[in-house]
């Protein structure tokens, strides 16, 4: 079965190869392969295996429907489950569930720098890193897209992914060798955007913090001197009403009962 899931996606990869591919000025004489070229050539750097089988591995999942929390290829995958799917599956690397959680997963890339395996990361929901997706080389990714739809391939050239990009990670894929999984450990370093954002926080916490550091000193002293003139005040009242109520008594005195 994992034989036959190997041998589809190597057809499959190879046709969109052929697809897609674009004439190169000075081959004319280099005869076309089609199908039957090496398509991870295309996407993976000559003896990187481990990248080769997570690319294959992710290729084979073409066509398992979206579905939103899903995991397993059975009952459908969501763009983190995908990439945790095949990353376990074919690195046995464990990453995190959600793309926010894997956004902070390896180590920051730039764009220039993406290499086959790498993950990207997108806004489609309208927050930073809601979408996540496997570089496969010469500008596609491979990512489970949303309800109604699948497991596809698409140019992150499109005006639609340009716009949205959110960033790149790269995490250690180890070697190619079986063995028990390793969780993919989460850098302390925060994506760009949102190491942007808590700076900023921290900024406004500080200016904040100075302000009240810089009150005059006679504003302070005025709080503590309005309390004191209340409490004066109080007690003011209160010696008032006691020498009302004295002279209230002294004006009105009570009359002695005769004895009988």
């Amino acid at each position: 079965m994992k034989l036959h899931l190997h041998l589809f996606a190597i057809i499959l990869a190879g046709f969109m190869s052929f697809a897609h591919a674009e004439p190169e000025s000075g081959v004319g004489n280099k005869p076309n392969l089609g199908i039957f070229a090496d398509p991870i050539a295309q996407f993976a750097a000559p003896g990187e295996e481990a990248v080769g089988d997570l690319l294959l591995q992710a290729m084979s999942l073409m066509g398992v429907a979206y579905r939103f929390g899903g995991s397993s290829p059975e009952t459908g995958l969501d763009c983190s489950g995908f990439i945790q799917y095949v990353f376990r599956k074919s690195l046995r690397v464990n990453l995190p569930r959600t793309s926010a959680e894997m956004a902070r997963a390896g180590r920051v890339i730039e764009r220039d720098e993406l290499a086959p395996g790498d993950l990207v990361f997108y806004n489609t929901r309208g927050f930073q890193y809601s979408h996540v997706g496997l570089y496969l080389g010469g500008n596609k990714f491979i990512h489970s897209p949303r309800t109604g739809k699948s497991v596809e391939v698409v140019n992150m050239t499109n005006s639609y992914w340009s716009q949205r990009f959110n960033g790149a990670r790269r995490v250690n894929r180890g070697g190619s060798e079986w063995k028990e999984p390793v969780t993919a450990r989460v850098a302390n370093d925060r994506p760009p955007a949102e190491k942007k954002l808590t700076e900023k926080k921290v900024a406004e916490k500080k200016t904040i913090d100075k302000k009240s550091a810089d009150k005059p000193a006679a504003e302070k002293k005025g709080r503590s001197s309005t309390r004191a003139e209340r409490r004066k005040a109080a007690r003011e009242q209160e010696a008032e009403r006691k020498t009302a109520s004295r002279k209230k008594s002294e004006q009105n005195p009570r009359k002695k009962k005769k004895p009988d």
